[in-house]
């Protein structure tokens, strides 16, 4: 796990000056404490900073072939890299290292660009071919590993890890991108299709960009995508089967480091999985960390135990208040653009804790995205059934004037918001989910917004990319169109980047094995009924452990990182949420209506209202603004 950044002039190959790339790299040390490099060649320049974790005195980077006509900057690991190796040696290859990274090379010397159609891995890459005069970028096929890239006023193109690394660039202008704003108060998060600063743009998921000296920027290349459009007919033991197998082949692969390694273990059926296939792989206690609440009702720390102690772990744990938004200032660093999912802190937590112990860790990350593990999916077949069985001239009008009607219920657990409910059955598929997965409904953000914010937008709606993304979906049902989205849109640009965000800011690596892409293929095959049956979502990831993991830790209702903001903002954050509406970088922006924003504010505090995700959204927004553009 490592950072790299480096920059590409498209044009002619004018000089790079290296200290520009050192400055690029200097921006996140946290992302490689081990050590650094920087390679330089007329038009390019390359940059490096490592986390040691194989082959700790050989995989220095940037890395070149030994003639000097290739040479690589990783961020990653390729869990397959011997097999590819043994493969490539089997071809005449010769190699100098046993890092993965070298793998890269000469798997592009063989196999061109479809190389990358050969690895396993997480990864995010930089390979310039010196004969062709060109510059590879690639990003794994789930977008665990991230990507920036800008053009600049000079002609070149820069790239980095975080987005912090192309703002330590001197010519990257700073202004924001209004319809990013929109996004991330749909969402709580910018997209990985936007970006708040104009003009960066990220690497998709499974995507390559290859830039050649002479020509224009192209349009990304994708080279791989999930596809629900097929069906599984192995009987349900085969499938159970085959799930173990493909979970267990995972593990294994991503056990393999010369630095200790971990894993981190909630007691839910996810990281329980994993530390269960990792204790049947180890000689050795497996490592396993659990971050608890001084919160009844929030702890978790009795289910992980369990695990911890069925499996012999070496186990740690760590209790810590809820009211840890001491953070606040430190994440904002770390994720720079805003990015509202408040379970970013525990996640922190438990990072912090695991990196006393281990370089590497392995989480339970992509289960829920693969299998169908969240209720939002089940609410989601469920308003299909409706919906394919009330004509729209009956429905539309019903449920919309229910919808209007009911009173508003933020404060229940989601089966019981009616008032959601009823408007999700008044739309459309695409349009209901779309407004599952938000956190700030459309109407509210039109309130919230001012005039002249709305004008500006020109009609950029953030739920038209879930509605869109559903009716393209390779896709046979409802819940097929819901968990395609989810991975395109809601998995690389919530989980993935909270994970890789928060475990990068203490140096740690985190892997996930649920994330291999043959797990995924296999997973988008299954009929609907392995995925959901009844109220149990992961229906057959469960069925598959019953073996291993107790009925009640399989069979338990789902909790994650809960954080109590809406109390926060009544108590140690009150100054902040009064803050918001006057004098605060929101203020100053003019894209919010003040008078809503201080009434947001107010409502909460006295308890008219609970906003305290809002607030919690607006703040991170606020946050970040003062980080990027100095308001």
């Amino acid at each position: 796990m490592c950072g790299i950044a480096g920059i590409f002039h498209l044009e002619t190959a004018k000089p790079v000056d290296p200290a520009r790339v050192r400055a690029m790299l200097d921006a996140m040390p946290h992302r490689g404490p081990d050590g650094s490099g920087i390679w330089t060649a007329p038009g390019v320049g390359l940059g490096h900073v490592r986390l040691s974790i194989i082959d700790l005195g050989g995989g220095a980077q940037p890395m070149l072939t030994e003639d000097g006509s290739l040479a690589v900057t990783f961020n990653g690991e390729i869990y397959n890299f011997a097999e590819v190796r043994a493969e490539l040696e089997a071809k005449g290859h010769v190699f100098r290292t046993g890092s993965d990274t070298e793998v890269i090379l000469h798997g592009y010397r063989q196999w061109g660009e479809a190389c990358v159609e050969r690895f396993n891995g997480m990864f995010a890459f930089a390979l310039f071919d010196a004969r062709a005069q060109a510059l590879w970028l690639v990003r794994d096929r789930l977008g665990v590993k991230p990507l920036h890239y800008a053009l600049l006023s000079d002609g070149s193109l820069i790239f980095g890890s975080e987005l912090k690394s192309l703002l330590a660039h001197p010519l990257l202008r700073r202004s924001p991108d209004l319809s990013a704003v929109e996004d991330y108060m749909a969402y709580g998060y910018v997209p990985d299709d936007a970006c708040l600063v104009a003009g960066v743009r990220k690497l998709g998921a499974g995507q390559t960009l290859r830039l050649v000296r002479g020509r224009p920027l192209p349009p990304p290349h994708r080279y791989w995508d999930v596809s629900f459009a097929e069906r599984s007919r192995a009987k349900p033991e085969a499938l159970e089967e085959e799930l173990v197998a493909l979970m267990r082949q995972a593990v294994r692969s991503r056990m393999v480091a010369d630095v200790p390694l971990g894993a981190f273990l909630s007691g839910g059926v996810d990281s329980s999985s994993v530390v269960a296939l990792m204790a049947e792989a180890s000689a050795q206690a497996v490592k396993t960390c659990t971050i608890g609440f001084d919160v009844a009702s929030l702890d978790e720390t009795a289910y992980a135990d369990r695990i911890a102690r069925r499996f012999a772990t070496d186990h740690s744990v760590r209790i810590v208040s809820p009211d840890d938004y001491g953070l606040i200032d430190r994440l904002a660093f770390h994720f720079d653009e805003p990015f509202a999912d408040a379970s970013a802190l525990p996640t922190f937590r438990v990072c912090e804790l695991a990196r006393e112990k281990v370089t590497v860790a392995l989480s339970g990350d992509g289960a829920d995205e693969a299998f169908a593990g969240y209720r939002r999916h089940r609410f989601q077949m469920q308003g299909e059934r409706v919906r394919a069985l009330i004509p729209p001239s009956v429905r539309q009008p019903l449920f919309g004037a229910l919808g209007r009607w009911y009173p508003k219920a933020d404060w229940a657990p989601r089966a019981l918001r009616a008032k959601s409910t009823f408007l999700e059955l008044a739309g459309e598929g695409g349009e209901a989910y779309a407004a599952s997965v938000g956190i700030t409904p459309h109407a509210l953000r039109q309130r919230l917004f001012s005039q002249e914010m709305r004008s500006r937008l020109g009609g950029h709606r953030a739920e038209d990319r879930y509605v869109r993304a559903m009716a393209e979906a390779p896709a046979r049902d409802a819940l097929d169109r819901a968990q395609y989205a989810d991975i395109r849109i809601w998995l690389p640009g919530d989980i993935l980047t909270k994970t890789d965000r928060m475990s990068m800011a203490v140096s740690l690596e985190a892997r996930e094995p649920l994330l291999d892409h043959r797990l995924v293929e296999f997973a988008a095959r299954l009929p609907v009924a392995q995925r959901i049956r009844g109220n149990s979502g992961k229906y057959i990831m469960k069925k598959a452990m019953e073996p291993y993991l107790p009925q009640d830790i399989l069979y338990r209702p789902k909790m994650g990182f809960v954080t109590p903001i809406s109390s926060w903002f009544r108590g140690g954050l009150a100054g902040e949420a009064s803050a918001i509406a006057g004098g605060s970088a929101l203020a100053k922006t003019g894209w919010f209506d003040t008078k809503m924003l201080a009434k947001v504010a107010a409502d909460h505090k006295s308890g008219v209202s609970d906003h305290g995700r809002l607030l919690w959204q607006l703040l991170m927004l606020d946050k970040a603004l003062g980080r990027l553009f100095g308001i």
